[in-house]
């Protein structure tokens, strides 16, 4: 604990806010700046909050903490399927959707690891 950027999922999931703000700078967010905004919030969360709980130097804070980047995945992965079907991002786009999947994974098994030690 308190090495939150040696954490490959705050890695997996900070490399992705790049993604979020590369994909929803194309010219289809340029008008819709609530989606665009909303999308690049719950991106940032995630590995804030994976930051945030680490930080803390207890295994239930960080678990609380984890929890909500795991729900911050959720509404992401939400928003990402949204533009995708009113044609803001192309299929090859989409593929964000799966790197969000391998980190909510990632999150539930740190979830369950720091749970043990509780």
């Amino acid at each position: 604990m308190g090495n939150f950027r040696e954490l490959n999922v705050w890695q997996k999931s900070k490399s992705l806010v790049v993604d979020i703000y590369y994909l929803t700078n194309k010219e289809t967010f340029k008008r819709d700046f609530s989606l665009k905004d909303q999308m690049r919030r719950s991106a940032v969360s995630i590995p804030s909050n994976i930051a945030e709980g680490d930080e803390r130097n207890s295994n239930k804070e960080s678990i609380r903490f984890l929890y909500i980047a795991n729900g911050s995945v959720a509404e992401l992965i939400t928003q990402i399927t949204i533009a995708y079907e009113i044609n803001y991002i192309a299929k090859k786009e989409y593929k964000v959707d799966k790197a969000l999947e391998d980190v909510s994974k990632m999150i539930k098994s740190l979830i369950n690891y720091r749970s043990k030690n509780i």
